[in-house]
């Protein structure tokens, strides 16, 4: 089990029982590009079926959150990165990424890739690269 509390209080750990599973889904249903038509029953799923992360304040719940779809053993996905609006600015993003980076890291876990359109800033402090032109491909369906 990963907990680890930053100098400020904040505590990150991967307890899935500490998800507040209403609070992400309101946070990723209405304030994200990529999540907004999931419903509460998908993201339910969706913490069951990957690794999910949580930041957590000492006074104001559960702050931010995270996931990895992986194999566990070579391959991993970190997806619906968000920190809540009200605690931006404090490095609370790159800290959580940089944490669980190196919580794969430990697990000996190669390949950990991540899509985003406006955080590269982010993900480079923790030591993400852009992938070269025609490289990778997707396939999206229904």
């Amino acid at each position: 089990m990963l907990s680890v509390r930053r100098d400020d209080g904040l505590l990150l750990t991967d307890d899935r029982a500490a998800i507040d599973l209403d609070r992400v889904h309101h946070w990723l249903a209405s304030d994200t590009w990529w999540a907004a038509e999931r419903t509460l029953g998908q993201m339910r799923g969706i913490v069951e079926q990957s690794r999910p992360y949580g930041v957590y304040s000492p006074t104001a719940g559960q702050v931010a959150f995270t996931r990895v779809v992986t194999d566990g053993l070579t391959f991993a996905y970190l997806a619906d990165v968000y920190v809540d609006r009200a605690a931006r600015g404090h490095g609370v993003g790159t800290w959580m990424t940089q944490q669980v980076c190196a919580h794969l890291d430990a697990q000996r876990i190669r390949t950990v890739v991540l899509a985003t359109t406006d955080a590269h800033d982010v993900y480079a402090r923790a030591g993400y690269e852009d992938v070269p032109p025609r490289r990778w491909m997707w396939r999206t369906g229904l």
